[in-house]
């Protein structure tokens, strides 16, 4: 079942047990009102008609031809007199009498002053009625014919009404949802044009501030982010290609070369001192891209535990002077440190790791001294890492792109290196909800600062 018709189905239920309520409302609001007016109508009438008899003297016979011959509801109303004895004073129709009088009936008036009720359709009301000192018992009963008919008209009326009104509702009600569901159809036509092809469109928004607005709003955002995710993947793919052919034509070349002709024991050691070294810029690549693909896991799914990150760092020392004969890295403390949480932090231990060496090896590889100097400091709530050389520095050209994955400046020729490095890092931090930076000068050196919230 299509939202539309489940909206209208829902209002339509809504608004119809609503209306039913109220028209029923209306009816029994209305039937009380008029049974209780035709019964002080009835009263009137019957005190009028005493008067008549007692304060006008006019026979009883002349009461009762007028009843007989009445057609109008002036004296349609079959009226009896009694005194507290239950002695006969007058009746309009004896021979008729609708309201058959007992003793009980009179006690019962006696002693309650008045009372109401219904006989088939006849409305009987009986009171206590004084009249120059003496107390009577009057009886009137009749039926309101043209009340019932109104009464009756009213109910066909709403009946009638309500079939109108439920049947226009519905009718706008299809209208009134299919234009609020407008903006839904135009976001599933636009969305079916939508391919990996053309990531660039966008579903319309006309009203940012309607759920339909925002839930167009939100699926433009998702689209944002699978675009930049297609375009990283392409950029990805391109560059890995580039990265693996290089070495891969190089090794297979040295190997086609070493084939030709025989060599001597040397020149075949210099072939595969060649091929090993190429392989080895292979392994790397891919030790990189595999940290690469781990930092960009969802974050939910990555390990976490309290660390020191002065521990982290020693950890990321050896690693770089075990792997790199010639690297010197030196790690110093600013200040003295006068909590332990004030230099530990919760993340992952083999990717805050992987960032660390990296900065490290970087720092080494572009100094002429192959010397890295760290500080540990802190300050608020944040840890601040600052990874220091005296190196070649980042020209300004390059500064904004480092962080770019697979880019590689205008130092490329000083050194070997994939253009891995300083994007992981800053996509390992940023799972730490942590920031790097960097200042560099030109022949000066270049420092790399890295804040993480500590505990």
């Amino acid at each position: 079942m299509k939202i539309r018709t489940r909206l209208i189905l829902l209002f339509m239920v809504l608004f119809g047990v609503l209306l039913l309520a109220f028209a029923v409302f209306i009816y029994i609001f209305s039937a009380g009102n008029q049974k209780d007016e035709y019964y002080d109508h009835l009263k009137r009438e019957a005190i009028t008609k005493a008067n008549m008899l007692l304060d006008a003297r006019v026979p009883p016979a002349v009461l009762q031809l007028i009843y007989k011959n009445a057609n109008n509801d002036l004296f349609e109303e079959e009226v009896a007199i009694y005194d507290t004895a239950f002695h006969l004073q007058y009746h309009d129709a004896v021979d008729i009498d609708k309201v058959k009088e007992t003793p009980e009936m009179i006690n019962r008036i006696i002693q309650q002053l008045e009372i109401r009720f219904k006989q088939g359709t006849l409305q009987v009301v009986g009171f206590l009625y004084a009249h120059q000192g003496r107390h009577y018992v009057i009886t009137a009963a009749a039926t309101d014919k043209y009340g019932l008919q109104r009464l009756q008209g009213l109910k066909y009326s709403l009946i009638f009404s309500y079939i109108g009104i439920i049947g226009l509702t519905i009718i706008a009600g299809y209208f009134f949802v299919g234009r609020a569901l407008k903006p839904v159809e135009k976001m599933v036509d636009k969305v079916e044009e939508i391919t990996a092809t053309n990531l660039d469109l966008r579903v319309p928004v006309q009203n940012e501030k309607d759920e339909i607005g925002e839930l167009a709003t939100t699926f433009n955002k998702m689209l944002d982010r699978l675009e930049k995710s297609f375009d990283a993947q392409k950029y990805f793919v391109s560059n890995i290609s580039h990265e693996l052919r290089t070495p891969l034509s190089t090794i297979v070349g040295e190997l086609q070369i070493a084939l030709i002709k025989d060599r001597s024991a040397p020149e075949y050691k210099e072939v595969i001192r060649l091929a090993l070294t190429d392989a080895q810029r292979l392994v790397k690549l891919s030790n990189g891209l595999l940290d690469l693909a781990k930092a960009s896991y969802d974050q939910t799914e990555i390990g976490r535990k309290a660390l020191r990150t002065d521990e982290l760092l020693m950890d990321a020392r050896d690693t770089v002077i075990r792997s790199n004969e010639g690297y010197q890295v030196d790690i110093q403390f600013e200040q003295e440190i006068e909590d332990d949480d004030f230099i530990s932090v919760n993340g992952n231990e083999y990717l805050l790791k992987v960032a660390f060496v990296n900065l490290m090896e970087n720092a080494c590889k572009f100094s002429a001294n192959h010397q890295c100097i760290v500080t540990i400091n802190y300050h608020g709530r944040v840890v601040i890492l600052r990874f220091t050389d005296n190196g070649i520095g980042i020209s300004a050209t390059d500064l904004p792109n480092i962080f770019s994955a697979f880019y590689r400046g205008a130092n490329q020729d000083f050194t070997a290196g994939n253009g891995i490095g300083l994007s992981l890092t800053q996509k390992i931090l940023a799972m730490h909800q942590g920031t790097i930076s960097v200042t560099s000068r030109m022949d000066e050196g270049s420092t790399f600062t890295v804040e993480i919230p500590h505990l």
